[in-house]
């Protein structure tokens, strides 16, 4: 059966740009051999929403209408991609106002910079003034997708897996799901994710909207950690402590 919009799928892919440069993979070793791998990456297939934009846009619209098992290469232009170059979100500012940021480091073309809470470039070092261009990395090129469609996922544990996978990078997080409810056993180490803290909220919408359960909870997570077999010994608070004093009593 042809893929619509809506279905969960399983895909593997390679993005490719400047006639065969690659900038993003879901195969770990072909990411390190071309040294884009990171560390805190899940690789093995990505799982998204068909039509819900978690890819770009050309690439999203080409899965509709494919089998499982589709091996192909897609072409898409800028404005299907990344957009085209803004020169609008290219700044010139003074060197002081990057100086925290640099310390004591000589800026650079290709140097990464946040400006106003947003990510960048340094394309150009004039004197002491910088030019930062906050443009996506790929904004006005062309690139390309080699992907394979894997499966479509029924399974609806699978389906909350995959999608939490895509959202917060981890592979395996429980999850119980009943006609009523959606129970995510969310790790401790997820309350120190901004991704997670971020898109909680989105992911729990897209999840109760797609697999058609009405309500969603998460159960923060505690492993157990067993007392040590030596209790070392307590040490005198500080006189100046009163609230740690108050608290012994």
């Amino acid at each position: 059966m042809a893929i619509e919009k809506g279905d969960f799928i399983k895909i593997n892919y390679t993005g490719k740009f400047n006639e065969g440069q690659i900038f993003d993979t879901t195969d770990e070793q072909l990411a390190k051999d071309n040294g884009i791998y990171n560390p805190r990456g899940v690789y093995g297939g990505d799982v998204v929403i068909v039509g819900s934009g978690h890819t770009i846009k050309g690439l999203d619209e080409d899965f509709v209408g494919k089998d499982v098992g589709y091996n192909g290469t897609v072409t898409i232009a800028p404005e299907m991609a990344f957009g085209p170059h803004n020169p609008a979100l290219v700044q010139t500012v003074s060197v002081t106002k990057l100086k925290e940021q640099l310390g004591d480091q000589r800026p650079y073309p290709g140097m990464p910079v946040e400006l106003d809470g947003r990510r960048g470039v340094i394309s150009q070092v004039i004197g002491r003034r910088i030019r930062v261009d906050l443009n996506h990395a790929l904004a006005g090129k062309e690139v390309e997708y080699e992907y394979t469609i894997v499966e479509k996922i029924e399974d609806k544990v699978a389906k909350a897996q995959g999608l939490l996978s895509l959202y917060t990078g981890m592979p395996e997080i429980e999850i119980e799901v009943t006609d009523d409810l959606i129970r995510i056993y969310t790790p401790i180490e997820l309350g120190f994710n901004q991704r997670w803290l971020v898109s909680k909220l989105t992911i729990a919408g897209e999840l109760i909207d797609k697999l058609g359960v009405p309500n969603l909870e998460y159960v923060e997570k505690h492993p157990y950690v067993p007392e040590t077999a030596e209790v070392p010994e307590a040490t005198e608070a500080p006189a100046e402590d009163e609230e740690a004093e108050a608290t012994e009593e």
